[in-house]
C-alpha cells in the first residue's frame, strides 16, 4: 500500500464513530442516520493523485460497514485554484465531518468553521505551524494525523549517512506553503 492510500485510509477511519459515541446515539435514535463526510482536496477531481486518494478512502468502507447512501454519504469538493471558496461551499453543505489532506487545505477549512469536526491527514508539524494546541490535546474542533515528526530529520540524516557515506552535502527542497 502506497504512503498516501495509506495516509488516506487512516483519516477515513478516524472519521468511524467510537462505540460509547454510538450508544448515546443510539438511545437518541440516531443510530441509522446517514453521516455525511466533507473532503476537501487541492488538486483536481481527475488528477492520479486524487483517484488514488479517494479508491484508498473509499476501498475502507466494506471492512467498517459504510454504503453510500445507507450510512455515509461523503462529498468531494476540488479546489486546486481556490481553497478558500471551496472551504466555505463545503461548509455550507453543513456535513458531520471533514476530512482534509494537506496544511493549506487545513488552514482554509479551519478559517471556514470552528464548530464542524476537522480530521487532518498529510500536515506536516501541525502543533508546530498552529494548527493544533498539541498532537496530544489538539483543543477546539481539529485533530488529525500527522505525516512526519519534524524532530525526527536528525535520524533521517543518521540513516542517509550509514546507507552512503561518501554524501558529504545535502540539501532540501520544500514548498514553505506545504509545510
Amino acid at each position: 500500500m502506497r504512503r498516501r492510500q495509506f495516509i488516506t485510509l487512516v483519516g477515513g477511519a478516524a472519521t468511524v464513530w467510537p462505540f460509547a459515541a454510538r450508544a448515546q446515539l443510539a438511545a437518541r435514535g440516531q443510530v441509522n442516520r446517514v453521516r455525511r463526510i466533507g473532503v476537501l482536496m487541492a488538486i483536481a477531481a481527475d488528477d492520479p493523485e486524487a483517484v488514488a486518494r479517494v479508491k484508498g478512502f473509499e476501498s475502507a468502507w466494506p471492512e467498517l460497514r459504510w454504503i453510500r447512501g445507507q450510512n455515509i454519504q461523503v462529498d468531494y469538493r476540488w479546489a486546486p485554484g481556490d481553497l478558500r471558496n471551496g472551504a466555505i461551499d463545503l461548509v455550507a453543505s453543513s456535513p458531520d465531518v471533514i476530512l482534509t489532506i494537506s496544511t493549506p487545505v487545513l488552514t482554509a477549512v479551519r478559517t471556514a468553521t470552528q464548530s464542524i469536526p476537522i480530521v487532518f491527514v498529510g500536515v506536516s508539524d501541525p502543533d508546530g505551524t498552529g494548527v493544533v494546541a498539541s498532537m496530544a490535546r489538539p483543543g477546539g474542533n481539529i485533530t488529525g494525523f500527522a505525516n512526519f515528526e519534524p524532530t525526527i530529520g536528525g535520524k533521517w540524516l543518521q540513516a542517509l549517512k550509514e546507507m552512503a557515506p561518501q554524501v558529504t552535502k545535502i540539501a532540501v527542497l520544500r514548498d514553505p506553503a506545504f509545510l
